[in-house]
């Protein structure tokens, strides 16, 4: 892991994104460049309209640029289309959203294994990363439960599970505790913290929750579409 930190896995340039209102133009993000390299742990902070989520759904070639050039692990995402962007998603990121997003009809395991199902990776080892990461986030005794069996919190850990249980260079997170009370949204921070110094994994979120903001050690603030401000905590 130790010779993997440092190196660049996002790189934006320029980036812009302009959508239109009734013919009117919306500036959602405006020239943003940024690098963000293997290992951060990183949070992009700014009110709602700021650009946040536009730039995070760029970064993962979610929605296209009206200009610029986004890089992810050196291939230039942004002009990829298609069977190949959907891949190169499937197997170089992991999401994490407000709303869980979790299969109800499906088992804690079945939720978290989908991705390795659709890489093709044999059952076994599927059944044996699926234990291991179910372990690390404090869910393995959930492991034959369904979605609506959990509480929130509980919900979010296997969403962060079902996230890193395929090994991706980086994990995207919108607003992952936009749903969760404090203390929760603490104890999922802390756990994800644990797990980005214990594997490596690159964690970039967009929130404006302040709990996100103290725990992260880099956080970029996005004004307008705009970065206003970029600080590395000590």
């Amino acid at each position: 892991m130790d010779e993997q930190i440092g190196k660049e896995v996002i790189v934006t340039e320029n980036l812009k994104k302009t959508y239109h209102d009734n013919g009117i133009p919306v500036y959602a993000v405006r020239g943003v460049d940024l690098t963000i390299t293997r290992g951060e742990f990183t949070a992009i902070m700014g009110p709602s309209g700021s650009g946040k989520t536009t730039l995070l759904n760029l970064i993962s070639g979610l929605d296209t640029p009206t200009e610029g050039k986004v890089w992810l692990n050196s291939k230039l995402v942004s002009e990829m289309t298609g069977n190949e962007l959907s891949d190169f998603r499937r197997d170089n990121i992991g999401f994490i959203f407000q709303a869980y997003n979790l299969i109800p009809v499906l088992t804690v395991e079945e939720n978290v294994e989908y991705i390795m199902l659709l890489q093709g990776v044999p059952p076994e080892e599927r059944h044996k990363r699926v234990l291991k990461i179910l372990e690390e986030v404090g869910l393995v005794e959930m492991i034959d439960r369904k979605p609506p069996q959990l509480s929130g919190g509980q919900q979010q850990r296997v969403a962060v599970a079902r996230a890193m249980v395929a090994k991706p260079a980086i994990i995207l997170a919108d607003e992952p505790t936009a749903n969760l009370d404090s203390e929760t949204s603490g104890e999922l921070l802390d756990m994800m913290r644990k797990l980005n110094e214990s594997t490596g994994m690159t964690f970039l979120f967009s929130s404006h929750d302040p709990i996100v903001i103290q725990r992260a050690r880099r956080v970029i603030t996005l004004t307008d579409g705009k970065i206003s401000n970029d600080k590395i905590k000590r």
